[in-house]
């Protein structure tokens, strides 16, 4: 979220996350069509150390499960256009294994054939998005009192189910609907340290201004974090990052000042660009913004396909991602900087509530990793892969990721909203940049 505590978003995650059952098929075979990522000896030690300490497994199969989760990505969306009334969903399971849902014995023996495990569920993902959909137009229909109670809804492919978050309070109970808290796991993150690398990428720090900075209070300058680094139709570049932090979020215009921050003398802060535009729960319901870079901006490397890793690292991005239930993610922020977790709905919408008192749906996916106030917009990396930019969370007023962690423990622990970089590019014609595997 942007650090300034306007906008309200609140994230809910699938509740299966840790219930992964045992696997009826497993898989017999590798899926043809392998993603290249880069080798475990060239990640960051930092990274690596991350991997290890948050999803407590080897930097090799963090690689091997993101590269895995795209190869899955790919076969389960051709499964569903070829038999959508057998589809009914897809993860990566708790021991890396790739499994598709299905809602037929003959789709079974197809899926098992083809290399990946199998388990069978009454309701076809279609089915279940159906419903979602009109839980939300019952949602948006409510008064504000009452819609502003209910806090996300998702679907819970494990559990072959719709999740519905709603606050705990006397208007929420009153809603009388089943509620389900998110067991999510609960990741413990480290304190940020000095940079490695001086030169901004994304994760770092961005402050913006409705005016030139240097004519405004203090007060009137936001906080987020650079996304992915990009170029635009033209070949201009620009810089990914969250709709919201925009101070023209509600209009979606731009030209809106954006700066590196100076620590010693806010107001004397570098313009490295503006936004050249933002959506904010309308059209494909996203929350994105593009950043115009300028000249400065690309000197100061800007332009390089790079995000902030642990500790001051520099992770290189090779491609860009899909999110799959269960693949293993870690973002970059500029307040709880680099945290990892597992993708716990691959489809979350979620209310935001503007300035003006209407509301908005965005919808994205949401992780586990920890997220905090002044994170908005910021990377959210699988394996090498970008993924997406991080939107909310149920975390942002926690002071570290440590003391969210302890709070929300007993409520499913922390749960963040990221919205899709790919679904970002094809909205805006822009494409990611990268860098070649060696």
């Amino acid at each position: 979220m942007r650090n300034t505590g306007a906008l309200r978003a609140a994230v809910i995650g699938s509740s299966a996350l840790l219930f992964f059952a045992t696997f009826s098929t497993p898989a017999s075979a590798a899926p043809e069509g392998s993603v290249v990522q880069g080798s475990a000896d060239q990640l960051p030690q930092e990274l690596a150390d991350a991997v290890v300490r948050d999803l407590k497994i080897s930097p090799q199969e963090y690689l091997d499960r993101a590269a895995r989760a795209q190869e899955l990505s790919t076969y389960a969306s051709d499964f569903r256009a070829s038999r959508p009334g057998d589809f009914a969903g897809a993860w990566i399971g708790e021991d890396g294994q790739a499994v598709v849902a299905v809602t037929s014995q003959d789709a079974a023996r197809a899926v098992a054939k083809d290399g990946f495990g199998t388990e069978q569920r009454p309701v076809s993902a279609d089915g279940l998005e159906q419903s979602l959909g009109e839980l939300n137009k019952w949602v948006a229909s409510l008064p504000r009192e009452v819609s502003s109670q209910v806090n996300g809804t998702s679907i819970d492919f494990l559990d072959n189910r719709i999740v519905i978050d709603i606050a705990n309070s006397d208007i929420g109970r009153a809603l009388n609907l089943p509620t389900l808290l998110a067991n999510l796991k609960v990741n413990l993150s480290p304190g940020g340290q000095q940079p490695a690398d001086p030169s901004p990428m994304g994760g770092d720090t961005y402050v913006t201004t409705p005016a030139p900075i240097a004519d405004v209070p203090t007060t009137d300058i936001s906080i987020c974090s650079f996304g992915f680094n990009a170029v635009d139709g033209s070949g201009n570049p620009v810089n990914l990052s969250a709709g919201h932090c925009n101070p023209n979020a509600e209009t979606g215009a731009g030209g809106a000042p954006v700066y590196l921050p100076n620590p010693a003398d806010v107001h004397n802060s570098t313009q490295i660009g503006t936004f050249q535009g933002s959506s904010l729960g309308t059209g494909n319901a996203l929350d994105w913004s593009v950043i115009s870079l300028n000249d400065k901006a690309v000197q100061s490397g800007l332009d390089r396909p790079t995000v902030r890793g642990a500790n001051g690292s520099t992770v290189t991005i090779t491609g860009t991602a899909d999110p799959v239930v269960g693949a293993p993610v870690c973002k970059s922020g500029q307040s709880s900087s680099f945290t990892c977790g597992v993708i716990a709905a691959d489809r979350v919408e979620t209310q935001l509530f503007m300035d003006d008192g209407t509301s908005r749906t965005v919808r994205g996916f949401a992780s586990t990793a920890c997220t905090l106030s002044g994170d908005s917009g910021g990377a959210i990396v699988t394996g090498t892969l970008a993924l997406g930019v991080t939107s909310g969370s149920n975390s942002g007023g926690a002071p570290n990721c440590t003391e969210a962690n302890i709070t929300l423990a007993h409520f499913g622990g922390t749960a963040s909203l990221g919205i899709p970089v790919n679904a970002i590019a094809a909205e805006t014609g822009t494409t990611v940049r990268t860098a070649p595997v060696d």
